[in-house]
């Protein structure tokens, strides 16, 4: 009789958009042993880091021990609450983040950060998913759920924390097996930011997602995979 595989759940935190529609089609293709928790992020009130923060130690104090997988917005946040739990994070999986603002004209952008620019940036960023892609579109769909949801008034807030983020103490201070996905044509996030990372974490594992910012969305089975081989073979 063959022992049964440790199930060891994983944290899931969200991208900019704070819910977790974005991460199902990753919830459905992770396997058995790693049974995935999904937190979201409340729409209204403050939304910079360290507001958040204890929401997201209330997720990974609900277990004994857990892995932990921070996407785009949620990077930073993953690192710091690795840091504050190093007795029950086993290993945390950045996906297409940064730590550091992942653009530098956010550092001088700070006035512009309002509801309004936001609003009209949001919109311009709809056309092309709406214009290439049909209505079925799995992204599509889900990209129209979370408009539905997020308001550009929380979106703003959330830009504006990004703005001022630095991460690099924590992510030197972690000492947990680390895991960062690319996506190989990300404009949101390009590279210098995985660099910045490697530089400061020599021993992080890199693999490559196709596709834009939102590959784990559109390659979730490749993401799930590389994330379990990971976990395997890395993680205590």
């Amino acid at each position: 009789m063959t022992s049964r595989p440790d199930r060891t759940p994983i944290v899931l935190l969200p991208g900019m958009d704070g819910t977790t529609i974005l991460l199902e089609p990753l919830m459905a293709a992770l396997p058995p042993e790693l049974p995935p928790y999904a937190v979201s992020y409340p729409i209204d009130g403050d939304n910079g880091y360290e507001a958040l923060l204890p929401r997201v130690l209330a997720a990974i104090d609900a277990h004994p021990r857990c892995h932990l997988l921070g996407w785009s917005f949620s990077g930073p946040l993953a690192l710091r609450a690795a840091r504050a739990r190093p007795d029950v994070v086993r290993s945390v999986t950045l996906v297409a983040t940064f730590v550091q603002a992942p653009q530098p004209l956010l550092r001088v952008l700070g006035p512009l950060l309002v509801t309004p620019v936001v609003g009209l940036v949001r919109t311009l960023r709809r056309l092309p998913i709406w214009l290439l892609r049909p209505p079925h579109d799995p992204l599509r769909r889900a990209k129209a759920r979370v408009w539905q949801t997020v308001p550009a008034r929380t979106l703003a807030a959330r830009t504006r924390a990004i703005r001022g983020v630095d991460a690099r103490a924590d992510l030197t201070a972690v000492r947990t097996p680390l895991l960062y996905l690319r996506s190989s044509a990300d404009r949101v996030v390009p590279d210098h930011n995985l660099a910045q990372v490697q530089q400061l974490r020599p021993d992080v594992e890199v693999a490559t997602l196709p596709g834009d910012h939102f590959a784990l969305f559109g390659a979730a089975a490749t993401g799930a995979r590389a994330i379990a081989e990971f976990v395997a073979r890395r993680a205590p």
